[in-house]
């Protein structure tokens, strides 16, 4: 079993409810979305019922559209088709991959109002148009989004609970961990790295640290996606493969925007836009977009059609790069395992990077400016976080990086607004010349 510290808000929204609201957990296909909701039902309530809406029989579906205006007979048959004894107050029941069935998320707001049962949903693409139209959706449901183990989990994984709660103490104290510390923790991150956080993924590899069997594993996932883009995407799927399969390359590039014109010389935002939103609704991608001017705020000066689109799993990220590839002849993991990385290095340092900032915030947000007189006068910012009032610029460097010749522009120009600056790369933490150096592994406690 996986530890997974969602299952601790759920627990918070089981006592905070108390049955006035439903609960959604929405997030990408194959991040664990039904084990945990299952989990959860199994120690908290007396007892749970899960129906799966993407195998459910024609019995259980037609209770939706003949016996819902009956309660007591939608609940005797439920619980009759399942053998299952519901409890009033006592009983989960479970709505998985609801977007199969738009019906059943519908009578969400009657089922709340009855107050017999809580009620749990879990989602993939529940944001799309095609699933959410002509349903009326509810307001008594909460949302929890659920993404890839992060870092925390993932050591948890591997057996070990003592590491970071050390590195989340160095990171409030700023204090240097130590060269010894740094490099095993440094090691166990690159593993994190190519193995990712899909819970699928994370198993193989704890069986004896075996990397081909994540490999195996992250190819069936890709695959999985690509059917939900043939299914969900109709009418411009293959906009949707087009942008998916130009990631790696597109992240490859120093210049991380993603550009259009590789698709084609006639290719525009208004064009591909909707493939963009495909992926990002159905959190395949973390879309970083561009702040224009962040003395007005982040999502205020937004600008949408210039974007950096990260995958939302990095290890996804790695098999997707080489997919075309067997596994042994994928030298990023020999890369990264060794330290020797040089190809592909800003590509996944910052992509990681984007997966842990996206845990705690609905949107990424860099900051980027071309001045085609003066290039002296061109900024790149990696990523703005807000820390309270204040904008933090956060930039990902390698190891023997020399400059941060856009940092420092930024500062300047934006001095105003600006609180702490960071920069994320391999080495220990460090401040100087006013800026904090952390490591990357500390992203997520950004």
């Amino acid at each position: 079993m996986l530890k997974r510290k969602i299952y601790d808000e759920l627990v918070a929204w089981k006592k905070r409810s108390n049955g006035a609201t439903a609960l959604m957990i929405d997030g990408a296909r194959r991040v664990g979305k039904s084990f945990i909701a299952k989990e959860f039902a199994k120690s908290e309530y007396r007892s749970y019922i899960l129906i799966d809406f993407g195998q459910a029989p024609k019995d259980v579906l037609d209770l939706f559209i003949n016996d819902s205006a009956d309660l007591d007979l939608f609940f005797a048959k439920l619980s009759a088709f399942y053998s299952t004894v519901l409890h009033k107050r006592e009983s989960l029941i479970i709505f998985d991959e609801v977007q199969q069935y738009p019906r059943a998320r519908q009578l969400i707001k009657y089922l709340v109002a009855d107050g017999r049962f809580d009620y749990l949903e879990t989602g993939s693409l529940i944001r799309l148009k095609k699933n959410v139209q002509d349903i009326i959706i509810p307001s008594e449901e909460d949302h929890v989004e659920m993404f890839p183990l992060d870092f925390e989990e993932f050591l948890w994984a591997m057996g070990d609970d003592a590491t970071y709660p050390l590195i989340r103490h160095c990171f409030e104290a700023r204090k240097p961990l130590g060269a010894a510390l740094h490099r095993k923790i440094m090691n166990d991150f690159r593993q994190y790295i190519l193995v990712g956080g899909m819970p699928q993924a994370v198993l193989a590899y704890m069986n004896g640290k075996d990397f081909e069997g994540a490999d195996i594993a992250k190819r069936r996932i890709l695959k999985l996606y690509r059917d939900d883009v043939a299914k969900f995407a109709e009418g411009y799927e293959d906009k949707v493969f087009a942008v998916f399969d130009n990631i790696p390359g597109q992240l490859s590039k120093k210049e991380k925007k993603y550009k259009l014109s590789s698709l084609g010389k006639q290719a525009r935002y208004r064009t591909y836009e909707d493939s963009f939103v495909w992926l990002n609704e159905a959190m395949i991608v973390n879309t970083c977009f561009n702040a224009t001017d962040p003395h007005i705020g982040l999502a205020l000066s937004a600008d949408n059609a210039t974007q950096k689109c990260y995958m939302a799993d990095t290890g996804l990220l790695v098999t997707l790069t080489f997919q075309d590839k067997k596994y042994t002849d994928n030298e990023l993991y020999r890369a990264i395992l060794f330290d020797k990385l040089e190809i592909n290095e800003g590509m996944l340092m910052e992509n990681i990077v984007a997966q842990m900032l996206r845990l705690h915030r609905p949107r990424l947000y860099f900051y980027s400016r071309s001045d085609n007189l003066h290039r002296e006068n061109d900024i790149e910012i990696d990523f703005l976080i807000a820390e309270g009032k204040k904008i933090a610029p956060v930039e990902v460097k390698s190891a023997g990086y020399r400059s941060h010749s856009s940092l420092d522009k930024f500062r300047k120009r934006f001095h105003s607004v600006i609180g702490n600056s960071y920069i994320l790369y391999p080495k220990d933490i460090m401040i100087k010349d006013g800026i904090i150096h952390l490591p990357l592994y500390m992203a997520e406690l950004l």
